[in-house]
């Protein structure tokens, strides 16, 4: 065909006039809206087409801040911004009724950007990302604020699928940020829930290791109404909430780009940012090839966040350590940069320094002038910042885009405050009610509450909390003692409503369970010494009282294959209504129970009970309800009952202690 009909033209794109007709191609898109880049086709070589591209162009114009969330670049080099191919000519209103019927649901979505629409410059894309990020495009279209905000609350509420799954459709903005910094042993749910309170935009967890994160399963805490990764020991590792999901980032120590791909896809949908911790220079984290020792590993480092960079759907940041020289320095936040992530924290010191040395201010701010993506300052805790008014000092001495905060908001989380430090008194006992309303164990709420008192850890109030052994204690020294019972029966009474329930759902068979006295307790490892445990306690007043050993009668449920035991002592029956995941878990939790009821102690930490301490190993003289030879075996050997699995009619022994 030399010459083309209005009709070819429209329904034919080819680069040059080979003659060959052929139907119009399929079309398929690239990525997640593709930051507005021509979609490939599955045609041969010398077609290529638009596909339905109004969705695209209005979420690029509006939205590109998630473009680059995603990685994909929205300016510079090797990106299109927007549409930039030349308008095909004639037919635009046929064009437009074709994509209608494409691209129904975006059109529906964004009335208001339909209706009206502004070419967009290089100028205007080349301005300051929405809040203030730095290479993305601004609202230009909108009239006006209500627009905008109207069009944004519509997007926040809808979503976007990708893959099948749901996403957030606002992202992490890094600019003009107050961040808590990733603290070992700090930066748990209650001290990110404290520091959101006084200010903080942006709070890191501590950082956790991808091999210990990989064993962990997602499990809905409706108790607390958190979600809590479980480790195989019971332990929870992170734990998190609704309130911080949209401002909290996970930070990881790894040495592998795959296992930081399954951690970051493992805990994408309840956090707001991916982190890679590059800059920690204890040995913990850099014996593993993690922490700062990926510094010197530029290779690793690329191939680590390229990786989560296009595999994550969350945005994706790294934090590092100044190399011995600038030049190397920026030579390597180059090339970080060029991996597609959406911000670099920079702590001014080199691997082998400490706090009492210097921050680099200096080199802070060549890397802030250097790269294009927002630059965090980290490291100004010992030097510059005391007070809300030092943050903005020392970002300004950095010229980064934000500041992270690490000693100074251990110290005193109200350094967020803008209208300055809280009573320490006050702030303490905040944290200790987050910490108790959260289950956060004792040792770590311990520990957070002496980094604050620091120097007073010698008044009354710092020996006594020195001296607390459990929540219930840390409570009592803070006059929190009746908040800590009101606030643990609460707990105990959602648990025991919630087993109630589960137990109606799964439909467990009836059975007579006249005579047993039931509680809704768990056995809590962490508050017991590997040397006492309740059984042990049971067993021991048992002996005193010369009756027969405890009996365990363990049973398992095959829906989820939970465990639950029963005790019988003096033929009084004694079970915990909450099901365990183990039948050593399960034993515990009746013997509990049982200890409970006759008002027994039952071994937790720093709870008295002498007569563990001076039993004796020989035979004692009353018959325990068995042979000699069994009065002379271990506590383990006697105490194996039979374990029954619902539904099987098969028995099978129990494992020891």
């Amino acid at each position: 065909m030399e010459k083309w009909s209005r009709r070819a033209r429209r329904l034919f794109q080819p680069r040059e006039a080979s003659g060959a007709i052929s139907q119009r191609p399929r079309v398929r898109r690239v990525g997640w809206l593709n930051s507005g880049r021509r979609a490939e086709t599955s045609s041969g070589p010398g077609r290529t087409g638009t596909g339905p591209g109004r969705l695209r162009r209005l979420l690029c114009r509006c939205f590109n801040f998630r473009c680059r969330a995603t990685g994909m670049r929205t300016t510079g080099r090797g990106s299109s911004g927007l549409r930039t191919a030349r308008p095909r000519r004639g037919a635009r209103s046929n064009r437009a009724t074709r994509e209608n019927s494409r691209t129904g649901r975006g059109i529906a979505m964004f009335p208001l950007v339909r209706e009206k629409r502004t070419s967009m410059t290089s100028r205007t894309r080349g301005s300051l990302a929405y809040g203030g990020c730095r290479g993305s495009v601004r609202f230009a279209e909108l009239e006006s604020r209500e627009e905008e905000r109207e069009v944004l609350l519509r997007v926040q509420l809808r979503g976007y699928s990708r893959g099948g799954m749901i996403v957030n459709s606002l992202s992490l903005c890094y600019h003009n940020k107050l961040i808590l910094a990733p603290m070992v042993r700090v930066g748990t749910l209650p001290m990110r829930l404290l520091a959101l309170d006084y200010g903080a935009d942006i709070v890191y967890c501590e950082e956790l290791i991808d091999l210990k994160m990989i064993q962990c399963k997602r499990v809905v805490n409706e108790v607390l109404s958190t979600v809590d990764f479980v480790a195989p020991d019971d332990r929870v590792v992170f734990r998190t909430c609704q309130r911080e999901q949209n401002r909290v980032v996970f930070q990881m120590g790894t040495s592998d780009a795959e296992r930081a791909l399954a951690v970051a896809r493992l805990v994408e949908n309840d956090v707001a940012g991916i982190d890679v911790n590059m800059g920690c220079p204890k040995e913990y984290s850099t014996k593993g090839g993690m922490g700062a020792a990926l510094l010197s590993d530029p290779d690793k480092i690329e191939k680590i966040l390229s990786t989560l960079v296009k595999g994550t759907r969350r945005p994706v940041t790294c934090k590092i350590r100044i190399l011995p020289s600038l030049e190397d320095t920026l030579s390597l936040v180059k090339r970080i940069e060029r991996t597609g992530i959406a911000a670099i924290a920079v702590h001014g010191r080199k691997r082998e320094e400490r706090p009492q040395h210097p921050v680099s201010c200096e080199v802070i701010k060549a890397i802030a002038d250097t790269l294009s993506i927002p630059v965090i300052a980290n490291g100004g805790s010992h030097d510059h910042i005391q007070r809300y008014s030092d943050i903005e000092d020392f970002r300004q001495a950095t010229a980064a885009s934000s500041v992270m905060v690490a000693r100074a908001a251990m110290w005193n989380p109200s350094i967020f405050l803008k209208e300055g430090l809280r009573p320490l008194e006050e702030v303490m006992q905040k944290y200790i009610r987050y910490a108790v309303q959260y289950d956060n164990h004792y040792t770590n709420t311990k520990y957070c509450l002496c980094q604050m008192l620091r120097e007073q850890l010698e008044s009354p109030q710092g020996r006594l909390l020195h001296a607390a052994q459990s929540s219930r204690e840390i409570c009592e020294a803070f006059g929190l003692g009746a908040f800590y019972e009101e606030t643990t029966q609460e707990l105990d009474a959602q648990r025991a409503k919630l087993s109630a329930r589960t137990s109606e759902e799964t439909g467990e068979p009836a059975e007579d369970t006249s005579g047993v006295i039931k509680m809704a307790v768990k056995f809590d490892r962490r508050a017991y010494s590997d040397q006492i445990t309740p059984k042990m306690c049971l067993l021991e007043w048992c002996r005193r009282e010369k009756l027969p050993q405890p009996m365990y009668e363990t049973v398992q449920r095959p829906v989820d294959r939970l465990f639950s035991s029963i005790v019988t002592v003096a033929e009084q029956k004694y079970q915990s209504t909450l099901w365990d995941k183990s039948k050593k878990l399960a034993e515990q939790a009746a013997a509990i129970v049982c200890l409970r009821s006759q008002g027994l102690p039952e071994g937790r930490l720093g709870e008295e009970n002498p007569s563990l301490h001076k039993r004796k190993r020989e035979a004692p003289d009353q018959d325990c309800g068995g042979s000699r030879a069994q009065e002379l075996a271990q506590p383990g050997e006697l105490c194996k009952k039979p374990f029954v699995a619902l539904g099987s009619g098969e028995e099978s022994p129990l494992e020891g202690w």
